[in-house]
């Protein structure tokens, strides 16, 4: 095939190289080596909000924010929204771990002839009726709770040019874990530049998201008596408990910073195989990285139906657990760790008409075991 000519091919596996590459210098910490480690491990709050947004994003892991010009762009990089077609609507749910669900579901309308789009998109994770145990009564109280976490977001991106796009997302978190809740305000700001190299396009992205306000929590579960200490030189005498509102620390939002670079290996009429690189910096833990592909033809047959087919393994850092020599298998399980996969089923009517698409992925979470996440997607 003449199209493969040798430099795309280096380019190709240069980019899967590119991410480990970017975090080997580094000691065991995952930091640069001859400096401290004072990563904030744990530290931030409303972590669902890295929870993805659609199958295809879900089995691409962190790479897709360079493909993504579908609906669920509005989740992974603003700027690729601007490269929507037509209006449509996705919607997901995600099957997480320990009987816990994740619903994601957005829509987008392109106007200005396409150069710019509006989208908005929403996003709850939670359970509900657990009981409670305290160590007072281990074997429950009787009393249930629930949790329920929730944001919306509002989307405009523009193209700037033929190849290059921006995009901004606002978004309001509302976070209530039993009987406390907390709220804040959030933007996820992206880019995307689109070119040629060696006559196949290649992608390159950056995107900051959830960068805003920290969470600030009250409510009735904040609420005690506290016994007042008498003051120095005061005779201690009974009091009645004083009711006091306990004051809870502010926690930032998981913020994430991340490059991404796709590049097209085979570009044909119906056919497509990409190849995907991310390098990702949170601010709750050590660099990651991720590697991809995914494999789309369309029009098969010479019909109005495609399909597609993806993988990826996404590196989180500080994924580092160590059961010391015990024999519980669980290194193995944290070996597959990051590893996604999955594929979809596309309907498109010629001449501009609607569109269908049905996704599902699988990503497993090493000993938490595996999940999985359905979408549907409906273009007009």
């Amino acid at each position: 095939m003449r199209n493969l000519a040798a430099p795309g091919w280096l380019f190709a596996f240069g980019l899967l190289a590119a991410s480990p590459a970017a975090v080997a210098a580094q000691n065991d910490t995952g930091q640069p080596v001859g400096q401290e480690d004072n990563t904030s491990y744990g530290t931030t709050s409303a972590e669902f909000l890295l929870l993805g947004a659609g199958a295809r994003g879900t089995a691409l892991g962190g790479t897709f924010a360079a493909i993504a010009t579908d609906i669920s762009a509005l989740y992974y990089n603003p700027a690729g929204a601007a490269l929507i077609e037509k209006a449509g609507l996705t919607i997901g749910t995600y099957d997480y771990v320990a009987e816990t669900r994740y619903s994601w579901g957005g829509v987008a309308f392109p106007f200005s002839g396409g150069s710019r789009t509006l989208g908005f998109q929403l996003g709850t994770f939670g359970f509900r009726d657990q009981p409670v145990f305290t160590e007072e009564q281990p074997d429950g109280t009787g009393a249930t709770y629930s949790v329920n976490q929730t944001f919306v977001g509002i989307t405009f991106a523009q193209n700037f040019s033929d190849r290059f796009s921006a995009g901004l997302t606002a978004k309001y978190v509302d976070d209530r874990l039993g009987t406390v809740n907390g709220s804040a305000f959030a933007v996820d700001f992206g880019t995307n530049f689109h070119a040629t190299l060696n006559n196949h396009p290649v992608k390159f992205s950056f995107v900051l998201a959830n960068l805003g306000s920290n969470l600030t929590y009250e409510g009735t579960g904040l609420q005690g008596n506290v016994d007042r200490d008498p003051l120095p030189g005061e005779d201690p005498t009974p009091t009645l408990p004083q009711t006091a509102n306990l004051l809870t620390k502010d926690f930032p939002l998981p913020t994430m910073f991340r490059v991404g670079l796709a590049y097209d290996v085979i570009a044909g009429d119906n056919n497509r195989l990409t190849v995907l690189g991310d390098f990702n910096q949170p601010n709750n833990n050590t660099p990651g990285f991720a590697f991809g592909s995914e494999w789309m033809s369309n029009r098969i047959g010479g019909s109005d139906f495609g399909f597609a087919v993806r993988g990826s393994y996404s590196y989180t850092g500080a994924n580092d657990l160590d059961p010391v020599s015990i024999d519980t298998g669980l290194n193995d399980e944290e070996k597959l760790h990051g590893l996604a996969f999955g594929g979809g089923l596309m309907y498109g009517a010629g001449n501009g008409g609607f569109s269908l698409g049905l996704d599902y992925a699988y990503k497993y979470l090493g000993i938490l075991g595996p999940t999985n996440f359905f979408s549907f997607t409906l273009g007009w």
